[in-house]
Parts: C-alpha cells; sequence; structure tokens
C-alpha cells in the first residue's frame, strides 16, 4: 500500500505533461521519420551526430512564432516548420534522445521540455527561455552544453536586456499582466549577468577551434537584445558555414564562410560558442 502514493504521483505527472502537448498528426509521422533517420548516424563525435540530424531538416520551411499557439503556453512540438531558435531546440532533443538510447515519443517531448524551459519546467509563458544567452546558461546549468566563447578569446559585454518588456505589444502572451510582471523581473535578472563576445575581427583567428555541432548565437548592437539568430556550426572545406533556419525561407547551409556571412548583417558585433557536451 505504501508504494501506491508514488504510482499515482507519476501517473499524475505523465498525464499533465501529456495535457501541456500540443502536436499534430502530421509531426508524430515526422517523428517516425526522423527516428528512421537517426539509426543512420555513423559520427564518432557529438558534435558530428548533431550535425548529421541538423542536416535531416535541410528544406524545412523557416516560420515565425510557431510556438505562441493558443491562450496558454504549451510545449510545442512542430517538426513541419522552425524558427532559428526551435532548429537548435529541435536538433539537441533529437540528439539527446539518439545518445540516451531513448525509445518513445514522450522522451523526446520530455527532452525538449528540459531544453526548452527555465530548469526544466513549464510553468506559464515565463518559464520558457526566450533570452539566448539565458538558454546558454540555463542549459550550461542542466550539464547539455558549455559557453566556450570565453575560451576563444571572447571579451564580456554588459548591456541591459529588456526587449520584451519594452516592445509588450509584440508579444501576444505578455498582453496578460501576470505574464508581463514576470518577464520584467526575469529582465531585470538576465541582465545582472554579463555576456561574452567573440568579435567578427577575432572569429577569423579562432576559426580552427570551432568545431562542427557548437551552437553558435549571433550577438547583436540591437538595444534590448542579446542575440538575433542562431545555429550550429558546420565546417566545410575547411571553413565554419552555419546550418541554420534561415529567414530566407528554409533550413539550410550558409553559402559563404560564417566570417564572411556575418559581414552582411550590419547589427552583428559577433558570435557566442555553446558546445553540446558529449
Amino acid at each position: 500500500m505504501r508504494h501506491y502514493p508514488v504510482v499515482v504521483f507519476f501517473l499524475y505527472s505523465f498525464l499533465n505533461l501529456q495535457a501541456q502537448i500540443t502536436c499534430s498528426p502530421e509531426d508524430s509521422t515526422l517523428f517516425k521519420i526522423k527516428i528512421e533517420q537517426l539509426t543512420k548516424i555513423e559520427a564518432a563525435q557529438w558534435g558530428d551526430s548533431l550535425v548529421f540530424i541538423g542536416k535531416t531538416f535541410l528544406g524545412t520551411p523557416y516560420v515565425e512564432k510557431t510556438l505562441e499557439i493558443g491562450d496558454k503556453e504549451t510545449l510545442v512540438v512542430n517538426l513541419r516548420g522552425l524558427d532559428c531558435t526551435t532548429f537548435v531546440e529541435n536538433v539537441l532533443a533529437f540528439g539527446l534522445w539518439f545518445k540516451n538510447g531513448n525509445k518513445t515519443f514522450e522522451d523526446f517531448t520530455e527532452n525538449l521540455k528540459i531544453i526548452r524551459y527555465r530548469d526544466g519546467l513549464l510553468n506559464g509563458y515565463p518559464s520558457r527561455l526566450h533570452y539566448f544567452t539565458e538558454w546558454i546558461r540555463n542549459n550550461q546549468s542542466k550539464g547539455l552544453v558549455k559557453d566556450i566563447t570565453s575560451e576563444l578569446g571572447g571579451e564580456i559585454v554588459q548591456k541591459p536586456i529588456n526587449f520584451m518588456g519594452t516592445h509588450r505589444t509584440l508579444y501576444p502572451f505578455l498582453q496578460d499582466d501576470t505574464n508581463y510582471e514576470r518577464m520584467l523581473e526575469i529582465e531585470n535578472e538576465i541582465a545582472k549577468e554579463t555576456i561574452c563576445v567573440l568579435s567578427q575581427e577575432q572569429i577569423i583567428q579562432q576559426e580552427n577551434l570551432i568545431k562542427s555541432g557548437d551552437i553558435i548565437a549571433l550577438a547583436t548592437s540591437i538595444k534590448g537584445l542579446d542575440v538575433t539568430h542562431t545555429g550550429i556550426a558546420v565546417r566545410k572545406n575547411g571553413r565554419i558555414h552555419l546550418l541554420h533556419a534561415s529567414s530566407s525561407g528554409k533550413v539550410t547551409i550558409t553559402e559563404k564562410p560564417l566570417v564572411d556571412y556575418l559581414k552582411k548583417i550590419k547589427s552583428n558585433t559577433g558570435i557566442i560558442i555553446a558546445r553540446p557536451t558529449p
């Protein structure tokens, strides 16, 4: 008898998680296809495995605001359309699924929840890791990635991170006063942290130290923002390129090396590099 409460709690937790998931039948089909593709991974290095997974998304349409669904925060599983952050999250979630010997769709959604939410806990819209520098820090605390920017010669930057709070009308969920007030609190906490950025001028000198599979975040000079874009490093003909969900329309690999790609972005101040932990 003493074991029953544990079983009931486990069952409640499982059903509660299921109730918080938004997923279409098409995504279930794509999940099965993705799992079949994962059986072909032969890469010896963890980073190369992530690149393999990332390439299975090539051609997937770029879609903005795929997580802004309904009037309540849910764990959105969308493999049909990706933005730059959900692309990275899905690649890492599938990577963990493969590395940990997971078997089920529920294992995958648990991985995605852990990656996407602060401390792995889905507790409303503000619990999502909206700012990518916090995404990196929080996933580093979970042992999933390591920020190696300082090791490559990055320099410390301190700037207010408050874009969401100062642009409330751009975010439907922030029309709710409770969500808005909580986001202001989170931004105040984030603003206490420093950001380490490898400048554009330094990237060419340190390019040989960036590995395939590293997560690359594009730092910005835009007021209140830390990062404008993210993707996965791919070494191609000896140079680092970016595998990413491009706003130009789909998941692709930059034609030009990362160094040259960044020169076209006026607001870019450099990159932040997070290395997924084997």
